[in-house]
């Protein structure tokens, strides 16, 4: 009998770590993880050899911006749904076969998690 009480008290014990443990990893970052997402995102922004985002936009700090882009402002309101900023970044010839902006995903310029620090910097705008 006191054996059954070990095992079951060991199982339970061991389930419940599981559990924690995927709870524990299944829940947004931090804001502090946020903070640094964004703070990479605008490292590489202002990259001159990655995304070199002031080439062409005037955005947040930055200096001497390029005015051929739109400014990066309010980009919340401009897009509401993240997923398609990622999309303008990855592939901007997608919406408009015309746009100068170079297709940073397509052409392999970025990597998929700097795109994603790009979008959280400049959706913090």
């Amino acid at each position: 009998m006191r054996h059954t009480a070990k095992k079951l008290f060991m199982t339970t014990f061991s389930l419940a770590a599981v559990i924690g443990a995927l709870l524990f990893t299944s829940f947004p970052a931090s804001a502090a993880d946020g903070a640094s997402v964004i703070e990479k995102g605008k490292a590489v922004a202002f990259d001159r050899k990655k995304g070199n985002c002031l080439a062409c936009h005037a955005m947040g700090d930055g200096t001497l911006p390029g005015n051929i882009g739109p400014p990066l402002i309010g980009m919340k309101a401009r897009f509401p749904d993240k997923a398609k900023m990622r999309a303008q970044i990855w592939d901007p010839t997608v919406a408009n076969p015309n746009s100068i902006m170079i297709p940073f995903g397509r052409n392999r310029v970025l990597s998929e998690e700097e795109i994603d620090q790009i979008v959280e910097y400049t959706y913090s705008l």
